[in-house]
């Protein structure tokens, strides 16, 4: 891989749009999740945890308050899938932590399925 690969994907639940936008380079990935409109919002970082240690990867937030829980647990979700450092942004308006950690993880879930089938 030489260049970085850019997806983009939409879901609509509860009448609202959620967009990611998924940046994937050699040795890491980015995910910006939103509600509405493409933003930066509350960003985690997770490293992937030694195939040989047990537990799940080591995590911060590097900024934002709102949604720090799941964007944590996406950004180790994503770093213990593909093996690579992950930055995840979280940005929404009107749903809550919960609504937001399933949908995203769905939206999140789409994202990567899509980046599969066109490797």
């Amino acid at each position: 891989m030489s260049r970085a690969k850019i997806s983009k994907e939409e879901l609509v639940e509860e009448d609202t749009s959620f967009f990611a936008v998924y940046i994937e380079t050699k040795n890491a990935n980015q995910l910006f999740l939103s509600e509405t409109e493409d933003k930066l919002g509350t960003l985690a970082v997770a490293m992937p945890q030694p195939k040989n240690l047990v537990g799940s990867p080591l995590s911060s937030v590097l900024l934002g308050d709102r949604n720090m829980m799941v964007a944590r647990l996406l950004a180790e979700l994503l770093a213990q899938q593909t093996g690579k450092i992950s930055l995840v942004s979280v940005f929404t308006k009107s749903v809550t932590e919960q609504q937001a950690a399933s949908i995203l993880r769905k939206l999140m879930d789409k994202v990567l399925k899509k980046e599969e089938e066109t490797n």
